[in-house]
């Protein structure tokens, strides 16, 4: 390099903006700062927060130019247009101002380091109007250091002025944030992001493609220097002219048109034909994980445009893209998108932990098109009530025309189970056919007892306090639940029944209907007994000496008898044991 050659300055730094109407995508912020300039109203602290590359310590430099600016003549005062000639301004830019400080929190994140800037805002600045402290990556600063700063950034000298940057303002302590005015930076919209480029490129003397562009400002995801970076290395890529299939080449992306086929054979469920295009492009340079984040960005894009039509016009895509995904949006049921997007997420884990992404990803393909074609809920309540048989009717589906599933012939016409028997309110329905002879069965108290005699107490209990009768017949059961009833009640219900009684139960659910549950039934009677025990003379008396006494159980003079004739010692006394001795159970 000969002495009178300049060194190669990258895109980022050439084109870094000087004002604030070079700065873009930030046309609030720079709004705020306007007026304040213009009203006299300039804080003393401002913290800029945002992802990177969007302008944060850019914004601090063009702050502190304005406020040091003095203009080409000399006299000017400070100001949202810095001039870029003073002695400030030109020293401020190239970084070498004695009064504008700027620290790496990242580098300098000790109480120490604060002592340095508390002894030297006491003094006034030496040749500009303020002194100015810039202090990227803030929130990187020791609790220490943020509490030794606080008295100062709270009430520093007039000539002082604070800048903090940061990309992770939760981390900032809310004691520092309530002393600072808080501006956040945007992320850059495409179309503005994608107008810029175009005008740096052509400034840059280089062609670049419009489609290029839009996958530049899709992988910089609203930052400007990741823009700008990308933008340097695509003009070197392509060395001077630059398509979109050399951006893709050079960030390891397949064709957008491509992976729109690839997620069409998944959504069909065509393995094979998936797998090839997905080998096809992974022969092409596209990296496997990144075929993958573009298939969940397009099951999200999808399902965003299915919900509001106006998001498929995205202008980083071309418009045979946008009217592909339109249609794919109204094609796919929202079900099939949130199950992709679930199955993909999980997919991007194992791809990132797998020894070879490729296999995984494949893997991954394979399980997409196998569940692509899976019916939906509503479906297989629609096919299960087809093919039940009805009560009586024997077991098993029939095929088309009544033909039995092994061929031996069409049966008769099969009955339709009731709709009442395969809907519910908000929940799933167990549906079995009834057993032909369920006598022992005649009332639901029997069906009470047997859960009881099954010890399945979990059941009965739900039985008892959540489900309120609505109709019953030996094998069918109808019930409206309770609030606080299980939604798997019904099917639970069934399942038992027909494992303790080899007959099948139909046991529905309806909204309305219902009369009291079991414990209700069972309160009520019981209250019914104790106010008529209470109205006996000898328990009135006993309640009027113990008036916290409880009656803790009611038997009938029956089955007091029937207790006491149990416990009776025989009448015959040659019928008890000699050996008996009657203080053995105490």
């Amino acid at each position: 390099m000969s002495e009178t050659q300049t060194p190669y300055q990258v895109l980022a730094r050439k084109y870094r903006p000087e004002s604030f109407a070079d700065l873009i995508g930030q046309d609030a912020m720079v709004r705020t700062l306007r007026n304040a300039f213009a009203t006299d109203r300039i804080h003393h602290a401002f913290v800029m927060t945002g992802i990177r590359g969007t302008g944060k310590t850019t914004t601090a430099r063009i702050i502190a130019k304005g406020l040091n600016c003095i203009g080409a003549d000399g006299q000017g005062g400070p100001t949202t247009e810095p001039c870029g000639v003073c002695e400030h301004c030109v020293a401020i830019s190239e970084g070498r101002h004695v009064d504008v400080l700027e620290m790496d929190a990242a580098s300098r994140t000790g109480v120490d380091d604060i002592r340095e800037i508390i002894a030297s805002v006491a003094y006034r600045a030496a040749s500009a109007r303020y002194k100015i402290y810039i202090i990227d990556e803030v929130h990187m600063l020791s609790n220490n250091a943020f509490n030794a700063l606080l008295k100062t950034l709270e009430e520093p000298p007039a000539h002082v002025k604070f800048i903090f940057a940061t990309t992770e303002i939760r981390k900032v302590p809310v004691t520092v944030l309530s002393r600072c005015q808080r501006f956040d930076l945007r992320r850059v919209e495409p179309e503005v992001m994608m107008a810029h480029l175009a005008r740096v490129a052509e400034a840059e003397g280089g062609q670049v493609a419009a489609d290029a562009l839009a996958l530049i400002t899709r992988a910089a995801e609203g930052s400007v220097r990741d823009a700008m970076s990308l933008l340097d290395q695509a003009i070197s890529h392509g060395a001077g002219e630059t398509s979109a299939e050399q951006v893709r080449a050079m960030l390891g992306l397949a064709d957008r048109a491509r992976v729109l086929d690839l997620f069409d054979h998944i959504m069909k469920g065509e393995a094979a034909a998936a797998l090839e295009e997905l080998s096809a492009q992974y022969a092409d340079g596209a990296d496997p994980m990144a075929v993958l984040r573009d298939l969940a960005e397009i099951t999200h894009w999808l399902s965003v445009t299915r919900i509001t039509p106006e998001a498929g016009n995205d202008p980083t895509l071309s418009l045979d893209e946008r009217d592909r995904g339109a249609a794919m949006a109204q094609a796919l049921p929202m079900r099939v998108l949130t199950r992709t997007w679930q199955m993909l997420l999980k997919a991007l884990e194992e791809v990132a932990n797998a020894p070879n992404t490729m296999m995984a990803a494949e893997m991954a393909i394979i399980r997409l098109t196998h569940v692509a074609d899976l019916p939906g809920p509503e479906e297989i309540l629609r096919k299960w009530h087809d093919h039940t048989p009805a009560p009586g009717g024997g077991s098993g589906a029939r095929g088309p025309g009544g033909a039995r599933p092994d061929g031996r012939g069409a049966a008769a016409p099969q009955a339709r189970v009731p709709q009442g028997s395969v809907t519910q309110s908000g929940g799933a329905t167990a549906l079995a056919g009834a057993a032909p002879v369920l006598g022992a069965y005649a009332r639901f108290d029997d069906v009470v007892a047997l859960i009881r005699e099954r010890r399945d107490m979990a059941l009965l209990y739900e039985v008892e306090t959540c489900l309120r009768l609505v109709r019953y017949s030996p094998g069918r059961i109808e019930f409206q639940p309770t609030d606080d009833a299980a939604p798997d009640l019904a099917a639970r219900l069934a399942a038992r029944l027909q494992g303790w009684t080899g007959a099948r139960w139909g046991v529905s659910v309806s909204s309305t209907g219902g009369g009291e549950t079991v414990a209700e039934a069972r309160a009520a009677a019981r209250g019914v007994q104790e106010e008529a025990a209470l109205q006996h003379p000898v328990v009135a008396a006993v309640f009027q000496l113990f008036p916290k006494a409880r009656i803790r159980e009611i038997r009938d003079l029956a089955s007091a008898e029937e207790v006491a004739a149990a416990e009776a010692l025989p009448e015959n006394t040659d019928e008890i044991d000699p050996d008996w001795d009657p203080f053995e159970d105490t």
